[in-house]
């Protein structure tokens, strides 16, 4: 049954790639959009459940947060490191971008559709009434995940084919994921730890690239009313799925 409902995921994913695709001239509202729907999926969606999952503290902080900060950090590294930011400060244009930070965020993505496709087999574990709500939040989300994977590793420089190949792996995850329910069973607390690693690394990519890139030369005031779109879109998915 989970694996057969993980299907749904596999279906709104590859929905979502296509419609990041289709908007091409229209490329600074998608990556507003973008943007806003990461900001949306890291505050109302990714975050909390880490709390939940993993309410352990570090020391005095909750340990999802400490992984926040350090996924937030991690990805900052990696790009100084190879050096993704070569021109003057404020200057967003895609020739600047490494493509191997993109393949490693679409990485990303995919291993955080496939926890996805994990929690759909672990809430119908639990009862098949908690596994349908689960089952639509994560249906419903992974819109997003197919958005994103597609347009992230498209915005650092990889080719379409390459992109295609990514968002195909993302919509395959979930499926992956609600198989390996049958076989292997993640701690809650390295699960909640997990996703506020995750959370960090979207975060950092929305404010440090996407939206600077989406405002490059473009009317600002279009790309935030997307912006808010996708904060906004988000905060009715989780909502709904509450």
């Amino acid at each position: 049954m989970p694996v057969f409902v993980s299907l749904g995921s596999f279906a709104t994913t590859l929905f979502g790639g296509w419609a990041a695709l289709r908007v091409r001239d229209r490329r600074h509202l998608v990556l507003g959009l973008a943007a806003g729907v990461m900001l949306g999926v890291v505050g109302f969606d990714l975050l909390p459940e880490a709390l939940r999952q993993a309410p352990t503290m570090l020391m005095s902080v909750p340990a999802p947060l400490a992984a926040f900060i350090g996924g937030f950090l991690l990805i900052h590294m990696l790009e100084r490191t190879i050096a993704v930011h070569r021109g003057h400060e404020g200057e967003y244009t895609s020739h600047h971008h490494e493509p191997a930070v993109g393949l490693l965020a679409a990485g990303g993505l995919v291993l955080h559709s496939t926890m996805d496709g994990f929690a759909i087999g672990a809430a119908f574990q639990a009862g098949t009434g908690v596994g349908v709500v689960v089952a639509l939040a994560v249906i419903a989300h992974d819109f997003a995940d197919g958005f994103n994977t597609y347009t992230i590793t498209s915005l650092y420089g990889n080719d379409r084919r390459r992109a295609l190949t990514l968002l195909l792996l993302d919509a395959l995850a979930p499926v992956v994921g609600a198989s390996l329910t049958l076989l292997i069973a993640i701690p809650p607390t390295a699960l909640g730890i997990y996703l506020g690693f995750f959370a960090g690394f979207l975060l950092y990519l929305a404010v440090s690239d996407i939206l600077p890139e989406a405002h490059a030369s473009h009317p600002t005031l279009l790309t935030v009313a997307s912006t808010l779109t996708g904060v906004l879109a988000m905060w009715v998915v989780v909502n709904l799925a509450a």
